[in-house]
C-alpha cells in the first residue's frame, strides 16, 4: 500500500542498499529490515544474529514501518544476469540460459564470468540494477530517498 510522502522521512540511498544487502545475502525471510516513515531509521532484525538493538513492539505490525526487500522480492536475479550476458558478451547468451535451467546457478553463472574475464563489470551492473530497483521500489511504497 502507497503512503502519502509527506509522511515519509528520507532515506539515504547507501543506507537502504546496506539494507537490501542485509536482507539479501540470507535465505528469504531469514534476515529482514525495516524501514520507519516518520524518522527514517532502519532497523534489522535476524533469525541467526543477535543484534543488540532495542526494536519497536509494532515493528511487524504497523503501517509505520516498510519491510526492505529482499533481492528475489524485486525480480534480481536470472532477468539481470541474462541481460548483462546479452549486452556484454552475446555469444554466451545459449551457455547462461542453460545455466540459470540447473541448481547452483548463480556460483556456476559468476564461473563464466570470472573465466571469460568479465566479473568485475558483472558486480557493477549488479549494483546499478539493484539501486534502480529500489528506487522504483521506494516510489512504488512511498519513501522519499536521496542521495549521499
Amino acid at each position: 500500500m502507497a503512503h502519502d510522502e509527506a509522511e515519509s522521512a528520507a532515506i539515504k540511498l547507501s543506507e537502504l542498499v546496506e539494507a537490501f544487502e542485509f536482507v539479501s545475502v540470507s535465505e528469504l525471510g531469514e534476515h529482514q529490515a525495516y524501514i520507519c516513515r516518520k524518522t527514517g531509521r532502519i532497523y534489522f532484525v535476524s533469525e541467526n544474529i543477535n543484534i543488540e538493538e532495542e526494536l519497536p513492539e509494532d515493528l511487524t505490525e504497523s503501517e509505520q514501518y516498510e519491510s526492505v526487500p529482499h533481492r528475489r522480492d524485486l525480480a534480481l536475479g536470472k532477468r539481470v544476469a541474462l541481460s548483462f550476458v546479452e549486452e556484454e558478451l552475446p555469444a554466451l547468451l545459449p551457455e547462461a540460459r542453460e545455466i540459470f535451467g540447473h541448481k547452483g546457478a548463480y556460483g556456476k553463472f559468476k564461473r563464466l564470468l570470472d573465466v571469460n574475464g568479465i566479473l568485475d563489470r558483472w558486480y557493477v551492473f549488479e549494483e546499478r540494477a539493484a539501486e534502480a530497483a529500489l528506487r522504483e521500489w521506494s516510489d512504488e511504497v512511498g519513501l522519499i530517498l536521496v542521495e549521499d
